[in-house]
């Protein structure tokens, strides 16, 4: 009798335990056994550190989307809801519109308002641009997406300027006049304003229109699944979320496989058919993307230089929020906001890396700089990892000078080729095994993979990295830490759909509110690739690219004065 009784005892402590005190220490199997269940079981980490989990059926076709189970706290909540504020205002709420009504650029035209004889470096310069339809009719409302630039081919001299939009058809640029001479005026219709309001729609509705696969292996058996950060509800998902910044990413479940056995990641494709006749009508080469507004009359001012103290005046007058930023003049890339270096010679670059180790974390736009510096400086000698072509890590080394460079991708979702998934690292998570100090430098871009996703996803993403980063600066505050924002492409039909300046455009403004007054620097990629002659592309030439490295050295070696 007494022993039934005390195995009854036992029960009803082992059941008050596990009820009070549901056990939390086995992670990976949280995470990667207990889907093997058809129900989707989402844990995720908030900010506080806590563990939020909802459970949803696996029959729904809804699609799963982490971000949207995000713990915020009301500071985050706030700063969120202001960026994605800020960016709703530019897309005007109108029904269903013909294409004969939409955006005409070839109809459309410019004129400069404030024109005179001659015009002092410094002065402003004001441009007024009046949008109209395929009829030649004046359009009513805003939302065309524009971009603008003065620029002196002889020169080699180029800048943007700022478009305000009056939400009526008529649009005003304002540009600052930087060099001496023939300025002419170029402005260029992306979009049409019917074209963005598809592109919203794409961004919100179809988040998995670009799709990532994941292969499982276990001995002679192997599976490849879909993975995104949304996945429909239709079958169990391997939920692969992130421990410690809680950055969510799934994968269907494999039939015969536990989630444990994934072994690599890659770009599945691009989804099709995602436009119907009437919204393709808005994307045509040569017709409405990236196509010239001409002007009705000058296209073009002179400029004349200010005398000497009116130059000491107006350079010592601008400050770190200055538009635009900078500018080319034959060439080469003027910061308005500090003394740039030029590093034509690679003992300039060695003289400054020398006894530094320096961190490349991102997409492939920022391991151009890592291919750059490995063909410029000799010395710099990469070293052989094994590592896949264009995916990395990477590592170089100058023993000489004692100068370590190291480049490794961001963590999901990222369209590179077959990653490993021991390799999928998360930038936060690489910066706090980061110690730092004064030899220590990080250049950090992260934007480019994240254009087909609601703007939630890459607001959380920069959340994780700027906490990181201020801890990093907190505990090491003489670590040089600099951000290189976006840059515009080249664009076509289909790349609209996916990689639009528009899109990026949107990444880009997030990204430096987010990152503005924590002591970070900014390589601004996005001036330097708009106000150059040459073609926009993701992958910029290299002229271009040497200007970033000439601004990126400059941080991390100022002149002295």
């Amino acid at each position: 009798v007494w022993d039934y009784f005390y195995l009854l005892l036992l029960f009803c402590f082992l059941f008050c335990f596990f009820v009070f005190f549901p056990p939390s220490c086995n992670l990976t199997q949280l995470f990667h056994g207990y889907l093997d269940r058809e129900t989707v079981s989402a844990t995720f980490i908030d900010s506080s550190g806590q563990f939020v989990s909802s459970q949803v059926t696996g029959t729904s076709r809804n699609p799963y989307c982490g971000y949207e189970h995000q713990t915020l706290s009301r500071q985050e909540r706030a700063e969120e809801d202001s960026l994605l504020t800020a960016l709703q205002r530019q897309i005007p709420d109108v029904g269903p519109v013909p294409f004969v009504k939409s955006s005409d650029p070839s109809s459309s035209y410019f004129v400069i308002l404030n024109s005179a004889d001659f015009f002092k470096v410094g002065s402003q310069l004001e441009v007024l641009v009046h949008v109209q339809d395929f009829q030649r009719q004046p359009k009513k409302y805003g939302g065309d997406y524009l971009q603008a630039r003065i620029h002196s081919p002889k020169l080699q001299a180029g800048a943007v300027g700022r478009v305000v939009d009056y939400q009526n058809g008529f649009y005003k640029v304002f540009f600052t006049l930087l060099w001496p001479g023939k300025v002419t005026v170029s402005v260029s219709l992306v979009h049409p304003s019917e074209g963005i309001r598809v592109l919203q729609h794409l961004q919100e509705e179809k988040p998995d229109r670009v799709y990532f696969k994941s292969l499982f292996r276990s001995g002679r058996i192997s599976e490849t699944t879909e993975c995104n950060v949304c996945l429909p509800r239709l079958l169990p998902l391997c939920n692969f979320t992130d421990l410690y910044t809680g950055e969510p990413w799934f994968c269907f479940k494999p039939k015969k496989l536990p989630c444990s056995s994934r072994i690599n990641h890659f770009k599945g494709g691009y989804q099709k058919g995602l436009l119907t006749a009437a919204e393709s009508a808005f994307f045509q080469s040569g017709v409405n993307i990236k196509m010239p507004i001409n002007s009705s009359g000058p296209d073009w001012v002179t400029v004349v230089p200010r005398r000497i103290k009116e130059s000491n005046n107006l350079e010592l007058s601008q400050g770190s929020g200055t538009f635009p930023s900078g500018h080319y003049y034959q060439d080469q890339w003027k910061p308005r906001n500090f003394k740039i270096r030029q590093f034509n010679d690679p003992d300039n670059v060695t003289e400054c890396l020398q006894r530094k180790v320096v961190y490349l974390f991102g997409d492939s736009t920022i391991r151009q700089w890592f291919e750059y510096l490995t063909t410029f400086v000799p010395d710099l000698v990469e070293f052989n990892l094994g590592s896949p072509k264009k995916v990395g890590p990477f590592l170089a080394v100058d023993q000489k000078h004692n100068i370590l460079l190291k480049y490794r991708c961001h963590g999901p979702p990222i369209r590179f080729t077959t990653v490993f998934s021991s390799e999928l690292h998360y930038v936060a998570n690489e910066l706090n095994g980061i110690v730092g100090g004064k030899n220590t430098v990080v250049a950090i871009a992260v934007w480019s993979h994240f254009s087909t996703f609601p703007l939630e996803v890459y607001i959380r993403r920069l959340r994780n990295i700027r906490r990181a980063v201020v801890q990093l600066l907190d505990r090491s505050p003489k670590t040089v830490v600099v951000i290189r924002t976006a840059n515009a492409q080249e664009l076509g039909p289909e790349a609209s759909l996916f990689s639009s300046d528009w899109y990026n455009f949107q990444l880009d403004t997030v990204l430096r509110k987010m990152f503005s007054g924590i002591g970070v620097y900014l390589v601004d990629a996005w001036e330097m690739t708009l106000a150059h002659y040459l073609p926009h592309k993701l992958h910029p030439d290299e002229v271009i690219v040497k200007n970033q490295l000439d601004v990126f050295l400059s941080f991390v070696c100022p002149l002295e004065t």
